[in-house]
Order: structure tokens, then C-alpha cells, then sequence
């Protein structure tokens, strides 16, 4: 533990810390040399992409901050907390986003034979979007698929079939905070080194849905898009508000 009694990961990687909750200091290339320790380890890691509207949940919900607070490495996931950063005056190197990550590990997945189980959104979707990677990176290699629209009774099969397919990587995507929250309950019993939350990126890889244009995420807009494309985003993005209040009121 550090003195402020956060967890502090065995590779002691620099964080700032925002709002309580520490965020590493990675860029891509760091973030990917990172997780490419932990599937080395064989044992299970947490990452969690963080942004704004995460940040502020965390504050009214102990069990999410506290399973923040014990990640293993904690991305830059939006241009909130990049801004919460510089505030801080500890600005962080770059966005690390989970739809960038996944891909990259998809585009790894072909040369270092990583093993990735896409897990959530809707019936077909995680087919979708490994087909899609399948394409873009001829050799990427999927452990497993399965939707995300499943009972509590059948979790136990879940878990045991992605116990039993090997993976080295499992991406969640349920949304937040329900995707932190199943990874830390089953992370001890699913035998992956790499679990990450990551939100809407499945949908993202299939093409259901589309990123931004370059020149919006270059101007730090995307969460515009992303209401604009979907209004039922709109109550995740009337958080901001609220972040930008608890940083400034934290100064």
C-alpha cells in the first residue's frame, strides 16, 4: 500500500492520483508492454480503462472504488480525465482508450499468439466483431465468444467455459460498473491473466457502431458522437458536469 493507501502494482508503474483513484502515466506502447507482462505471469490481472463518468460512480459506490483502487493498471480512457491530469498539474502522456487497446491486442494476438475471448454486448455481436479482427489481422486467435444477455444461473457455465478455452486475454464488455464488478468476482476462478473491462468496444469492432471522425477525436468530441449516434448515452455523459465540479471543488 502507498501512503495514501492505495494499491500500488508489483511493476510500481507512476499514477496521478484523481479523485481518490490513481490513473498510470501510459501511452499505448506502455500500456501493451504492460499487459504483455501479465499474460506472461499466468496469473490474473484487472485492467480497467478508466474515464469520467467511471470516476464519479466510484464516488457514491464503495464496492467500485475499491475495485478501482486494486487494479493492476488503470488507462486514461477519455479526454476527462486527461483534463483532470493537467488540473492536477501531473498532466498524463496521452488517451488510452479500451476500443484501441482490444485492437492492438487483436493485432498482437497475430504475432505473439495471444489467446482472446471476447465476451458481452448483444446475441452476435462478439461474432461480429472477431470476424471483423479475423480479417483485419490475419492470424489473431480467439479463444471463445459469448453475448453478454445471460441469467445469474448461468454464469457458472460462462465461467467455466472460458476457464476451459485457455484464453490469455477476456474482454468484458457490459458496461460500467457491471463489467468491473463481475471481473472481480470471477477473475480467481476464470485461469486468464488479462480481464478488461471495455464497455462499447465490441460493438465498435463488428461496425455496428462507428467511431468518430479522426478530426473529433482529435478535438477530444467523441463523447459528442457517441451521444449523438446513441441519446441513451446522454445520462453517462450529464456525469461530466459533475466530475468537472468534484475536480475543481478537490484542487
Amino acid at each position: 500500500m502507498t501512503s495514501s493507501g492505495l494499491f500500488t502494482p508489483p511493476n510500481a508503474l507512476n499514477s496521478v492520483p484523481i479523485l481518490g483513484l490513481p490513473v498510470h502515466d501510459v501511452d499505448m506502447s506502455a500500456a501493451l508492454d504492460q499487459i504483455d507482462r501479465f499474460i506472461r505471469t499466468t496469473k490474473p490481472h484487472h485492467v480497467v480503462t478508466a474515464d469520467a463518468s467511471m470516476f464519479v460512480m466510484a464516488q457514491a459506490d464503495e464496492s467500485l472504488h475499491e475495485i478501482i483502487a486494486h487494479a493492476d493498471l488503470i488507462t486514461p480512457d477519455s479526454a476527462g480525465i486527461l483534463w483532470a491530469a493537467k488540473r492536477y498539474g501531473r498532466p498524463l502522456r496521452e488517451r488510452v482508450s479500451g476500443v484501441e487497446i482490444v485492437e492492438q491486442l487483436c493485432a498482437r494476438s497475430a504475432s505473439h499468439g495471444y489467446r482472446i475471448f471476447f465476451l458481452g454486448a448483444a446475441p452476435g455481436v462478439a461474432e461480429q466483431a472477431a470476424e471483423k479482427m479475423r480479417a483485419k489481422y490475419p492470424g489473431a486467435q480467439f479463444a471463445g465468444v459469448h453475448h453478454g444477455f445471460f441469467t445469474e444461473g448461468e454464469n457458472e457455465t460462462i465461467v467455466d467455459r472460458i476457464r476451459e478455452s485457455h484464453a490469455d486475454v477476456l474482454c468484458v464488455a457490459f458496461g460500467i460498473p457491471r463489467q468491473e464488478k463481475w471481473i472481480s468476482a470471477n477473475r480467481d476462478r476464470l485461469g486468464v491473466p488479462v480481464l478488461i473491462g471495455v464497455g462499447g468496444t465490441l460493438d465498435v469492432l463488428s461496425g455496428n457502431v462507428k467511431r468518430a471522425p479522426r478530426i473529433m477525436q482529435r478535438a477530444k468530441l467523441e463523447w459528442l458522437w457517441r451521444v449523438l449516434k446513441n441519446p441513451r448515452k446522454l445520462n453517462k455523459v450529464l456525469l461530466l458536469p459533475r466530475f468537472v465540479h468534484l475536480v475543481r471543488r478537490s484542487v
